[in-house]
């Protein structure tokens, strides 16, 4: 593992002016390394917090990797940042099954303790799964579980009040045309800098925007950040398990690893007289792939990917590019 060395290439942001600089982190390579590159970039650490969604809502595993949340933890206190977890009541599977009840309410862990917001809107009915879009309508699970969650954390949280605060997200250009029109830096969404009543002042930054996914490996090998597990079997990207964008070989892989969450899912189909995929049934999906070599041949990574606690340290002097590298990187437009 390499010294980690200021970046070449520091963007034109005083990051000094800022109360606090919160870094979404998904616990995939692309927040990771945004992450990495603002330590790189001189970001003071006290300044800084880790803000993960929890899109199973603190409940069973349904659609999330079981480890995912404990691995975000593990960053965060290997790199002295404190981590708070949000997360829509019920998780994203209590807004699948939604039938004549609003959107449940938010959850958020702050310094001062739990907040709980919302939960009282119009009542709808959902008993469909996310649809494969990039319209945020149809592929709601995106908003529901981690943009609106955020964004109830911040307007919920009177200590950005009249304050300064830096939100930090990984998307790319590489990853879809849509995500490659995102604005680099701007206004946030619960931007109120100008009101006189509750004067928040946010603005968004995408520092990797621009990267390619060569950049971003290289980073966490200078850092010697061990990738999440499922990139260790295979996956290109750290998404939902159960994603509804998932590949044939990855919907078969996933079948393999954790048959009863798919076979409920797939009973979820007929109940809901849906597919999840548009073309067939989820089993039918499946068999027209092939499992991960990977996963066939690392059962011992399969079975801490499926364990809700994050096991050894998060960094490694012997740092090894994982098996879905430049792999399978389906997702979100």
């Amino acid at each position: 593992m390499t010294r980690p060395q200021r970046s070449r290439r520091m963007e034109r942001i005083d990051f000094t002016c800022y109360d606090r600089i919160i870094i979404a982190c998904s616990g995939g390579k692309d927040s990771i390394a945004t992450l990495l590159h603002l330590l790189e970039c001189g970001v003071p650490v006290n300044r800084m917090e880790l803000w993960h969604h929890d899109v199973d809502g603190q409940g069973p595993s349904f659609m999330d990797w079981p480890s995912t949340t404990s691995y975000v933890h593990a960053l965060a206190n290997h790199f002295e940042i404190p981590c708070y977890l949000s997360w829509r009541e019920g998780g994203l599977k209590g807004e699948i099954l939604r039938n004549g009840v609003p959107t449940a309410a938010v959850l958020c862990e702050t310094p001062a303790g739990l907040l709980r917001r919302g939960g009282a809107g119009p009542v709808g009915t959902r008993l469909r799964f996310p649809q494969v879009s990039a319209s945020l309508s149809t592929r709601y699970c995106s908003a529901t579980a981690k943009i609106d969650v955020a964004d109830m954390a911040l307007r919920a949280q009177d200590r950005f009040l009249g304050r300064r605060t830096l939100f930090v997200t990984g998307e790319r250009a590489e990853e879809s045309p849509n995500r490659a029109r995102y604005a680099v830096f701007g206004p946030h969404r619960t931007d109120t800098r100008n009101s006189r009543r509750r004067c928040r002042h946010v603005d968004h930054y995408r520092p990797v925007h621009a990267w390619r996914e060569a950049q971003i490996w290289a980073i966490l090998q200078r850092y010697g950040v061990i990738p999440a597990l499922p990139y260790q079997l295979g996956f290109g990207r750290l998404s939902c398990a159960l994603c509804v964008f998932m590949s044939v070989d990855q919907a078969a892989t996933l079948r393999h690893i954790m048959p009863e969450r798919f076979d409920a899912l797939a009973l979820l189909e007929q109940t809901f007289g849906c597919t999840m995929k548009r073309e067939c049934g989820l089993h039918q999906f499946a068999d027209r792939g092939r499992v991960y070599a990977a996963a066939l041949a690392r059962p011992d990574l399969v079975a801490r990917a499926l364990e809700h606690q994050w096991h050894g340290p998060v960094v490694t002097s012997r740092w090894v590019l994982p098996a879905g590298a430049f792999g399978e990187s389906v997702g979100p437009g």
